[in-house]
């Protein structure tokens, strides 16, 4: 390239200076000066357009979809719709007495829907669009109804539509988890205003804050799928509500069993199924990280089946169908935050340990502290989702079998960047979401009727009834 950039040097200046060589000559030393200036300038364009062309190329090449990746997330995707509805439907639909069974089914689903059109309005945008001087804590209204973004925009390897929706999905079941904390007595008008008050002033913040660029995310925490958006976020505004709203009518006086187990234990199954989607599905892509999160996922929930059925049986003579399916869930709480952090090994520490704790807060935290937490979101969500954030700090340790800490981050560094994440989501979601509960409280009242509540919200709030007999 040089060669011909210097003949090509040669032969311009011998045809810009030939006609002035006949009256003076040009000494050679000064023309073969000039040749290789020339030579070199053009050399440093030659190189700029290389440079530019291989940004371009890269550039090109970083921004294709990758079919396989768009796949799974497009399964994945529908796989934590099906652990919504029905999967969480049914496991809550189950547990409430059969008078409440069509007004679990209600709030759970319409949740789903509210949340849908309020994650493509303002949503995405709030958690995932730079805030700039705001972005440690807000996103923008950058992509607002998402605007911007179009059937070949991306965001990694798949299409951003897909990211968007698989996102939407976790906004739309974390306040449908919220619903179980106080099944049974709440309005169902009640209940809409605040998902909707709650998902833009606490599910939105604490989301971006951990992933979404905001300064938890600046700091390095660690919460692959869930841990502290998702879980521990629901489990406070649970025990707040459940606070709130108060106990239901013969709390502790009155046997309120779940009317259907089989029905439970069907949404638990299709919880534990559409979980591979929630945790597998957040890497974004078909590989070994995802192999990873997927032997993980599923050995810390069979740990946790075992361990909560293992204190039961220890505890109380006998191990129950609801003992194995809500040691499912503390296992799958715990490991949604650490599954791509730690070794298989771990995954079975974490889920059984929290399995332990989990059945703990059920049946002795609750009754200490006095609060009728329906369905135990707090102590399964809230606590096992607190016990995997945490221990990711310490399991994520080589030493446990785990990938490591960034460079230069050390154990005690790791765990220090945990607890923040979960104070900073206690704190905010516990206090936001008091305020919340009040204003809804004063403007449309939480709380049906006794009346109401006596004869069952399947008929007073729907005009329907689950079961005819």
């Amino acid at each position: 390239m040089k060669k011909l950039l210097s003949m090509i040097a040669l032969v311009s200046m011998l045809g810009l200076h030939g006609l002035s060589f006949a009256e003076e000559a040009m000494p050679v030393e000064e023309l073969a000066t000039e040749v290789e200036m020339v030579v070199e300038d053009a050399g440093k364009t030659v190189a700029a357009a290389e440079v530019a062309v291989a940004e371009a190329a890269a550039a090109e090449e970083a921004a294709t979809i990758d079919s396989g990746d768009t796949a799974w997330m497009i399964v994945a995707t529908i796989l934590v719709l099906i652990m919504v509805i029905p999967g969480l439907a049914l496991f809550y639909g189950g547990l409430v007495r059969a008078k409440n069974m069509l007004s679990v089914l209600m709030q759970v689903f319409v949740t789903f829907a509210l949340v849908s059109i309020i994650w493509v309005a303002y949503g995405y945008s709030l958690t995932f669009s730079n805030g700039g001087s705001l972005n440690a804590y807000i996103g923008s209204l950058a992509t607002m109804f998402l605007a911007g973004i179009g059937p070949d925009s991306i965001s990694g390897s798949i299409p951003e539509y897909v990211f968007v929706t698989f996102q939407l999905t976790f906004a739309a079941i974390t306040p449908a988890l919220i619903v179980g904390a106080f099944a049974e007595r709440i309005k169902f008008s009640a209940l809409l205003a605040f998902v909707a008050l709650w998902v833009t002033f606490v599910y939105i913040p604490i989301a971006h804050v951990v992933w979404g660029g905001g300064f938890l995310f600046e700091y390095g925490a660690m919460d692959f799928a869930g841990g502290t958006v998702v879980h521990i976020n629901a489990g406070i505004a649970a025990l707040v509500g459940a606070i709130v709203i108060g106990k239901r009518i013969g709390y502790g006086k009155e046997a309120m069993p779940p009317h259907s187990m089989v029905l439970t234990m069907v949404g638990a199954s299709l919880l534990w199924a559409g979980w591979f989607g929630f945790n597998v599905g957040s890497g974004l892509a078909a590989n070994g990280t995802a192999g990873l999160v997927m032997i993980n996922t599923q050995v810390a929930t069979a740990a946790a089946v075992l361990g909560w059925s293992m204190v039961e049986w220890m505890t109380k003579g006998k191990p129950s169908m609801l003992g194995a399916a809500s040691g499912a869930i503390a296992g799958l709480v715990a490991i949604t935050p650490a599954c791509a952090f730690i070794g298989p090994m771990g995954a079975i520490i974490l889920g059984f340990v929290a399995s332990l704790v989990s059945f703990w807060a059920v049946t002795k935290l609750k009754s200490m502290l006095g609060y009728d937490d329906s369905l135990d979101v707090f102590g399964i969500h809230g606590i096992a989702g607190i016990i995997g954030a945490i221990g990711a700090g310490v399991l994520a340790s080589p030493s446990f079998g785990g990938v490591g800490f960034a460079e230069g981050v050390t154990m005690g560094n790791q765990l220090y960047v945990q607890a923040l994440s979960v104070v900073v989501t206690i704190a905010w979601c516990g206090v936001v979401s008091y305020i919340l509960y009040k204003i809804v409280d004063l403007l449309i009242g939480l709380r049906v009727a006794e009346e109401a509540e006596r004869e069952g919200l399947d008929t007073t709030e729907h005009g329907e009834r689950a079961y005819h007999y």
